[in-house]
């Protein structure tokens, strides 16, 4: 018996892929759309890490599959260099200066060239205004499971 079915895509390289996903570390869920709308996304725009990109190539539009990762693979080490204090002078010019940051905000700054934006986390404030940020990523340096469902792949 032969069959006339057409395979399913896979993802490869350069793929534009409709899928639902979630994050997680020690802690448990940084991200996950299964509960939501599924996420689209280009591979190879640093949407993902590289790491997570690997395991997607191959995969068969429809598979549900999850993959860990080791400490540090998914987004890099810790790094100490990106914990700093912020002046209280600069936050007013960046943003609201009548805001009021707690330990646990996630605050997002605009990048130099102001095409984009990068995330803190604020650490610590002191009576002076400055405040302490972790500009790592949440889950640097920690092992990751990451979950897929591949919906659609163009």
């Amino acid at each position: 018996m032969t069959s006339d079915a057409t395979p399913l895509p896979t993802v490869q390289p350069g793929s534009f892929l409709t899928l639902h996903y979630r994050l997680a570390g020690p802690a448990g869920d940084v991200i996950n759309t299964f509960t939501d709308k599924p996420a689209t996304l280009s591979l190879g725009t640093g949407e993902l890490s590289p790491a997570m990109e690997q395991r997607l190539l191959g995969l068969a539009e429809g598979t549900r599959s999850t993959f860990t990762l080791a400490a540090g693979e998914a987004f890099g080490e810790r790094n100490p260099d990106m914990v700093q204090w912020v002046a209280r002078k600069l936050l007013n010019e960046l943003g609201d200066p009548h805001e009021q940051y707690q330990v646990g905000d996630v605050v997002q700054f605009p990048t130099p060239d102001g095409l984009g934006s990068y995330a803190g986390a604020v650490q610590q404030v002191r009576g002076d205004g400055a405040v302490l940020f972790d500009f790592n990523h949440p889950l640097a340096g920690q092992p990751v499971t990451f979950e897929v469902q591949i919906i659609g792949v163009l």
